[in-house]
C-alpha cells in the first residue's frame, strides 16, 4: 500500500508490532477518505463547524465504537507514547470513569489520544451550526453529519483483517460484509478502561 501524507508513521514500533501497520494504514485511508468527502462538500458551499478546541462530541456521544484493533491501538499509545503530565491526567480519568460517561480520554477539553482516535471518531464531523452543548447532531441533524463514503469505511476495516487471523482474499471480504467484524465491536465509554489504568503502573 503506497503511503499518504496524512499516514502517521511509527518506523520502529511498526517493526515491532505486526498489528501497527495495519491500524495506521486504516487510519489513513479513512482520513483520506473524509478529507475528500468535506472538500466535496465545501465545493457545494457548506461549512465544516467542526474546529480545534470544540470537544461536544467526545462529551456527548455515549455510544463511541472501537474495533478490538483499536483497543490494542489505545493501549499501545497510552503506554509507550503518552508523556506526562497528560499520562497521570490519563490515568486518573480512567480510574474515576463509569459506564455512560463522555470518553475517558477527553483530558482539558482535548482528546488526549488524538492520533489514535477510533474510526467513528474520524469519520464524525458536521456542517453548518457548531453543535450546542449536550448535542448530539448525529440524531439532532443528521443532515448536517458528514456521511463518509463506505466504500473508504470497507477498505479501512480490509486493511486490518489480518489482525483478526483473516488472511484470504474472499474470507476477509465476507468478514467485514457478513457482519463479523462489527459483532467484535465495543463501546468507548462502557469498555472496563480500569485495566488500562492498572498497567500504567
Amino acid at each position: 500500500m503506497k503511503k499518504s501524507k496524512l499516514r502517521l508513521s511509527f518506523p520502529e514500533d511498526e517493526k515491532l508490532h505486526i498489528w501497527l501497520p495495519l491500524l495506521l494504514n486504516a487510519y489513513s485511508i479513512m482520513d483520506e477518505g473524509v478529507k475528500k468527502d468535506i472538500e466535496e462538500l465545501e465545493k457545494k458551499g457548506r461549512k465544516l463547524a467542526c474546529r480545534k478546541g470544540c470537544s461536544n462530541c467526545c462529551e456527548a456521544h455515549r455510544d463511541i465504537p472501537v474495533y478490538p484493533i483499536e483497543i490494542v491501538g489505545i493501549y499501545w499509545y497510552v503506554m509507550e507514547k503518552v508523556k506526562e503530565p497528560i499520562r497521570s491526567d490519563i490515568k486518573l480519568s480512567l480510574i474515576k470513569h463509569k459506564k455512560g460517561d463522555p470518553c475517558p480520554f477527553l483530558i482539558n477539553k482535548a482528546c488526549s489520544i488524538y492520533p489514535m482516535r477510533p474510526l467513528a471518531c474520524r469519520q464524525f464531523n458536521v456542517f453548518g451550526q457548531s453543535c450546542n452543548h449536550g448535542e448530539d447532531a448525529y440524531y439532532t441533524r443528521p443532515q448536517d453529519v458528514l456521511k463518509p463514503s463506505k466504500n473508504y469505511l470497507g477498505k479501512a476495516l480490509y486493511e486490518t483483517t489480518p489482525f483478526y487471523n483473516v488472511f484470504d482474499e474472499e474470507e476477509k471480504i465476507e468478514f467485514i460484509n457478513s457482519g463479523k467484524l462489527n459483532s467484535l465491536v465495543k463501546i468507548l465509554q462502557n469498555y472496563p478502561w480500569i485495566e488500562l489504568a492498572r498497567r500504567m503502573g
